[in-house]
């Protein structure tokens, strides 16, 4: 125990004089990153996060001088410079974890009251875009015009799968049983994999998109994506530029391929189904997740409103 203790103070010693010289860059480079890599899905958002928001304003200073009132000018500075503050949450996200860590591995000190988390920014309700059945309609009418192979099938797919844009643009036909009717995504944003229930709907759009890549002369064995790129033979890297063509032809300037996967929700629950359906469906690891998407229409909530109102009325009606 004697020696175990001595070596944990030498090893406190060393990392509390290391922080001395230890700037933020050094250790996002040589500590934090390294670490992202094998701990995280996506660390190349950290890589591109902290290069075009952290390094250059303070990469530079010394790890125990990025402390609170530094960090509120970096704050401050983004709000000023017109970043949104859902995107000003993500840099705030990343540098917490990054202190948390130095902390962790004991390159600064756990208690000191000026070198604390940041409190993320206010944003207000969570806003989201849900698309009426007209404006579905104009949607896909816009992408069927589009001159993009697989724009067209890749909404529709979203649209009946409620499926995110990644997942549907990374699939491949060995994760697609369609004799089940089920999509397994191998790992999904909570990094466990999930699987997708396909509709007959679904299931003819992936028979249409089969059918469209054997007219490019594109192959279908299993290894092989979904969506693949005629030019590059390979995954789609983003549908996006077609998207906005289409987007904007349709008139839904404010339209995201995200807000697809918010309309799949809608729809099921403004037609009865319950929010752990739904949350299933979705592969939402909590219904708190879920509530986001449970966008219902005012009469639907009248109707339930009244169900209440009918029983405790009619036990109220004098006897």
């Amino acid at each position: 125990m004697f020696t175990f203790l001595n070596h944990y103070k030498d090893y406190k010693h060393k990392h509390r004089s290391n922080a001395y010289r230890l700037t933020l860059n050094l250790f996002f480079d040589d500590h934090y990153f390294p670490h992202a890599k094998v701990s995280k899905r996506q660390s190349h958002h950290d890589w591109s996060v902290y290069n075009t928001h952290i390094r250059t304003r303070l990469g530079a200073y010394l790890l125990e001088d990025v402390t609170n009132p530094a960090l509120d000018v970096w704050v401050r500075e983004q709000v000023v410079h017109g970043y949104k503050r859902s995107t000003i949450n993500k840099h705030i996200y990343l540098m917490n974890r990054m202190l948390n860590l130095a902390r962790h591995w004991g390159h600064i000190e756990s208690g000191n009251p000026y070198q604390q988390n940041i409190k993320r920014l206010s944003i207000g309700d969570y806003t989201q875009r849900f698309l009426s059945e007209p404006e579905i309609e104009r949607l896909i009418k816009a992408c069927r015009a589009n001159r993009h192979p697989f724009l067209y099938l890749f909404v529709q797919l979203l649209l009946l799968t409620g499926a995110r844009k990644g997942e549907a643009r990374l699939a491949r036909w060995r994760d697609i049983d369609l004799h089940k009717r089920v999509w397994t995504v191998p790992r999904s944003k909570n990094g466990r994999s999930r699987r997708i229930m396909l509709s007959a709907a679904a299931v003819g759009v992936l028979h249409d998109v089969r059918v469209r890549a054997e007219q490019l002369n594109l192959p279908t064995t299993q290894e092989c994506y979904v969506f693949t790129n005629p030019r590059t033979r390979t995954a789609y890297h983003s549908f996006y530029a077609a998207w906005f063509v289409a987007r904007d032809l349709a008139e839904l300037e404010d339209l995201r391929i995200h807000d697809l996967r918010h309309t799949y929700a809608s729809v099921l629950i403004n037609n009865g189904v319950s929010l752990y359906e739904v949350q299933t469906l979705l592969g939402h690891s909590s219904v708190q997740m879920t509530q986001r998407y449970a966008h219902l229409q005012p009469d639907l909530l009248h109707q339930r409103a009244e169900i209440v109102g009918g029983i405790v009325g009619r036990n109220s009606q004098p006897r």
